[in-house]
């Protein structure tokens, strides 16, 4: 049975929030993206990065 290790990091659009986010994903966890509503440009690219280091990444709006 395998399992999948997600991490929820909130605030993660920018700054240290995303630098969280990016260093999980090659440690094998899946990401939730969390930003407040006006952060979507910045979340979008946090969630590329993950992306980029192999990882899902969820995309989800706190307003």
């Amino acid at each position: 049975m395998s399992e999948t290790r997600v991490a929820l990091v909130t605030g993660s659009a920018t700054g240290v929030g995303r630098a969280c986010a990016v260093r999980f994903a090659p440690q094998g966890f899946d990401v939730v993206v969390n930003y407040p509503g006006t952060d979507r440009e910045e979340a979008e690219e946090t969630v590329l990065l993950v992306k980029e280091q192999g990882s899902e990444a969820l995309l989800v709006n706190t307003m």
